[in-house]
């Protein structure tokens, strides 16, 4: 009996591949023939499952995005039931930012697929769903809050949370940051649009 193929799995080991290559040696890399070495795989086989390189490195940056998702779902879940907004924004946004080696290579992929999508409109169409929907999200976590504990407009607030984060993480990968510098610029956003939180203990 032939043996079955899991699709997903192959096209997910050369996706891996593909962000490694991205990774450790910048975009300009990433190729069909480097991508199949990478993966230990022929060329004929990465043509099979991704016709073109936008269709790799969309694929690539959806493996990031699934690692970004696991990640922020486990650290919110253990915050426990209903946590409050501000809580719950700085456990996501700490998980998003590229403060150890696993979310430092997610990172440099991602920041390779903006860069790479700057010039391809048509490519960053799912880029610009993606970031929709996060500033969708974080708006509605700001506007939990009660108003008294609210200082700004939650939709420009979420923009210009987005930006503090993406920002950080950048200087974080180019090593201009240590990760405690990070956080306290991060915690020091949030109190621009929430009540300063109580310090602990």
């Amino acid at each position: 009996m032939p043996k079955r193929v899991d699709h997903r799995e192959r096209r997910t080991l050369i996706a891996d591949a593909l962000m490694r290559v991205a990774a450790e040696h910048g975009l300009e890399a990433v190729s069909l023939r480097h991508v199949a070495a990478e993966a230990g795989v022929s060329a004929g086989m990465v043509q099979h499952y991704f016709r073109t390189k936008d269709e790799m490195m969309a694929f690539a940056l959806s493996v990031v995005h699934e690692h970004s998702e696991a990640r922020v779902t486990r650290a919110v879940a253990a915050l426990g039931e209903d946590p409050d907004p501000r809580t719950l924004l700085r456990t996501m946004l700490v998980e998003l930012l590229p403060l150890d080696e696993a979310r430092r290579a997610d990172g440099r992929v991602a920041l390779a697929f903006l860069a790479y999508t700057a010039v391809r409109p048509a490519v960053a169409v799912a880029l610009h769903q993606e970031t929709a929907g996060l500033l969708a999200f974080i708006a509605g976590q700001i506007r939990r809050a009660p108003a008294a504990d609210r200082r700004v407009d939650p939709d420009r607030a979420a923009v210009g949370l987005l930006a503090v984060l993406e920002g950080l993480g950048i200087y974080l990968l180019g090593g201009h940051y240590p990760p405690e510098t990070a956080l306290a610029a991060l915690d020091a956003q949030l109190d621009l649009i929430f009540e300063p939180a109580e310090p602990a203990g």
